[in-house]
Formats: C-alpha cells, sequence, structure tokens
C-alpha cells in the first residue's frame, strides 16, 4: 500500500478505465456504471486509512466486479460467482477498453446532446454534478440525459466491443471538439472560458491519439485544441472582458503548448491524407506562431481556408474565409462577399456575422454602421463577455 496524495485526481483517472474493463467482462453499461461508483466510493472510505494499493486499477475493477455479480445473481449463482471472482486474476486494462468506451458513448442512436453528457459522465469522470455546473444546466436535467443514454443503449443492444470504423471515429472527434469549443467560448453565462471542458476534452484526446497514432485527424484535433488553448491566458482581462486575437499579449500564451501542438501538425501534416481538422490547426499554427498581429500570414491562411471550403464547406469556414480574405485584399472586398451570403439562413442572423460586419465597416471608415452592426451583434449573442465586449466597441 502506498500513501495518498492527490486521490480525487486518482480516482479520477481510474473511473473511465474500470468501467471499460469491468463492462467488457460483464456488459450492461448501466449496471457496471453502478457498481464502479460503489467500488470509487469504498476507494475513498478505505485508502485513506489503509493507503493506496500498489495496483489501484485492478484493485477497483475486482471489488467493482464483485459488486456487479451481486447486483445481478441469484441464490445459486451467488456463491458460484463470488467464489469464482474471488480468485481469478483481475481483467487488465487495455487501451482498446477505453476506445470501445468512448465509440459506445457516442453511438449514432444517441443525440448529441446525449453523447456529449455520457462521454463527460463515463470517459471524463465527470460527476452529474459538475458535468450540470460546466453545461449551464440543471443537474436534474443531466442527471435524466444520462439515464435516458444509458437506456437507449441498453435498449438497441449495443455491444460493448465496437469496431473503430471511420464514421465511429468521426463521431468521437465531433463530439470531443464540441465539449472543447463550448468550453473555450462558451455559448451563454458569464464566463467566457468554461476550463474543466477544455481540460476534459484535450485529455481524451490525448488519450485518444495514444490509441490511434496513425489517425490524422485524431492528430490534427489535439494540435487544434493545443494551439487554441495556449491563447487562453490572454484571452480575458482581470475582470473577465473579452479580449480579441489582435490585441492579446502574446507573451502570455502558453509557449509549451504551441511548441507540442506545431511539432503534432507539422508531423502529421507530413505523413497522412490531409484533412479538416488538420487544416484548421495549421491555420491555428501559423496564428500562433505570429509573434505580432500585423505579422501574422494572412494570404498562408486565405488559401487554407479556401483548401477548407473545398474539403469540408460549413457556414463558419465561409465566414472565417471572408475574414481572411478581407485582411488580404481589404475591408470592401469582404463586405462585399459578406453581401454574397445575406440570404444564408444560418449566417444570416448569427452573431459573428453581424460583429464581423461591423469590424470591416470599422475598417473601411464607416463608423456608424459600425456602431449599429456592434450593437446588433451585442443584442444577438446569450455570452455576456461578448456583449461586454461588443457595447464597448459600439461605444467607441
Amino acid at each position: 500500500m502506498g500513501a495518498v496524495t492527490g486521490l480525487p485526481d486518482l480516482l479520477r483517472e481510474c473511473a473511465p478505465q474500470v468501467l471499460a474493463a469491468v463492462v467488457r467482462r460483464y456488459g450492461d453499461f448501466e449496471a457496471c456504471e453502478d457498481a464502479v461508483q460503489e467500488a470509487l466510493i469504498a476507494a475513498a472510505r478505505q485508502w485513506p486509512a489503509d493507503g493506496v494499493p500498489e495496483q489501484p486499477r485492478n484493485w477497483l475493477i475486482t471489488v467493482a466486479g464483485r459488486r456487479r455479480v451481486e447486483l445481478l445473481r441469484n441464490e445459486t449463482a451467488r456463491r458460484n460467482r463470488e467464489e469464482a471472482v474471488r480468485h481469478e486474476p483481475a481483467p487488465p486494462v487495455r487501451g482498446d477498453d477505453e476506445l470501445a468506451l468512448l465509440l459506445l458513448c457516442c453511438h449514432p442512436a444517441l443525440s448529441l446532446p446525449a453523447q456529449i453528457t455520457l462521454t463527460l459522465r463515463a470517459v471524463g469522470g465527470l460527476t452529474t454534478a459538475e458535468i450540470a455546473r460546466a453545461l449551464l444546466l440543471p443537474e436534474s436535467t443531466v442527471g435524466q440525459r444520462i439515464s435516458r443514454a444509458k437506456q437507449r443503449i441498453r435498449d438497441t443492444g449495443t455491444r460493448f466491443d465496437l469496431p473503430a470504423t471511420g464514421d465511429r471515429l468521426t463521431a468521437v472527434r465531433h463530439v470531443l471538439y464540441l465539449i472543447f469549443n463550448e468550453g473555450y467560448t462558451a455559448s451563454s453565462g458569464d464566463a467566457l472560458n468554461r476550463v474543466e471542458l477544455t481540460r476534459e476534452a484535450i485529455r481524451l484526446t490525448r488519450q485518444l491519439h495514444r490509441r490511434l497514432p496513425d489517425d490524422g485527424e485524431v492528430a490534427g484535433l489535439l494540435a487544434l485544441m493545443l494551439l487554441t488553448d495556449a491563447r487562453r491566458p490572454a484571452r480575458t482581462g482581470p475582470d473577465g472582458t473579452l479580449i480579441p486575437l489582435a490585441e492579446q499579449d502574446r507573451s502570455r500564451w502558453d509557449a509549451a503548448a504551441i511548441a507540442e501542438g506545431v511539432a503534432i501538425i507539422t508531423d502529421t501534416l507530413a505523413r497522412a491524407p490531409i484533412g479538416p481538422l488538420q487544416l484548421q490547426a495549421a491555420i491555428a499554427a501559423i496564428h500562433d506562431e505570429a509573434t505580432r498581429a500585423e505579422d501574422t500570414d494572412w494570404p498562408q491562411i486565405q488559401a487554407l481556408y479556401g483548401m477548407l471550403h473545398a474539403l469540408d464547406p460549413s457556414p463558419m469556414v465561409t465566414l472565417n474565409r471572408i475574414v481572411a480574405g478581407a485582411m488580404v485584399e481589404g475591408p470592401e472586398a469582404g463586405l462585399a462577399a459578406l453581401e454574397e451570403i445575406a440570404d444564408d439562413p444560418v449566417l444570416a442572423r448569427h452573431h459573428r456575422t453581424v460583429a464581423v460586419r461591423a469590424h470591416l465597416l470599422e475598417l473601411a471608415g464607416d463608423r456608424a454602421g459600425a456602431r449599429e452592426h456592434y450593437r446588433r451583434a451585442a443584442r444577438l449573442t446569450l455570452s455576456r463577455p461578448e456583449q461586454r465586449y461588443l457595447e464597448s466597441k459600439a461605444a467607441e
């Protein structure tokens, strides 16, 4: 037995690995999760007094396995299974188990909100209360969402040992990307960042990258997260005010995260088939490697957005491509491009589109028009830090 240091972090790290091993052995996601939770509670009670076992994961797997048997056996099977569990060695924790658990949580039978919530709970190890705080939802709502997701998995008879096919990995990457984005720029509320979400998304993506080192898009996603999150220390002022990229103190950016992200994306682009996440990471790397905003290589960013638009078009890619083009060709060119998408149902009333128009009008010298659009963008966003920033721009 070892000394107890950082027990909550240790239990959180072990939880998804233990759940994966128990589900693989016994099946029934919901019953196994209950058994693992009881094992974690037992560890939290016993380890401070007895010390941490030399193999804490195996200890948890054994205890959870026993509890899983106790929950379902009848009187005859009760004695037989308990004896078998007592004498059998604990099953090894395999990286494939964790990957299968992540694939299970991102099953297409589940809605996207359910996939996100279940991933945070089962793979991320967050409690229902922590997920509720991170997503700004009532705890009861999160609990119901988790229960329905587990019921849906049970009803569909989904196997735990799922193949890591292209479609399934695309769903996993999408869920991890959404978790990161919600943490990096919260869609609503007082805080711009929800660090617990960005941290968890990076941790899970790092694990996925270790399991699938040859998947170029997983590598691209990890690089994109690192390169984007590296700017977080400079994104807000002391009072929580949003600071745009061009005005940030770049000395406050996380140099280690930037170096790691650049190394990953440089290696990946040289060896893997190109994908949209890799292109986004390459764009983020160009921003991060510019020591000053005016040193940014906008022509290269414009070219990369052109490639991204051809490979994986989306409303936000279209808008970002317009911004890059305006930085190369001037604000009037950007305003003309905005007119071409004026009828787009997604972009027309999105606060970012209106904010971009305001910025380009400001650059073009139309101060009255810029003020009007900054105010309109402030009314459209639900993020209070963004509202305050846009209102301050209007006031200028």
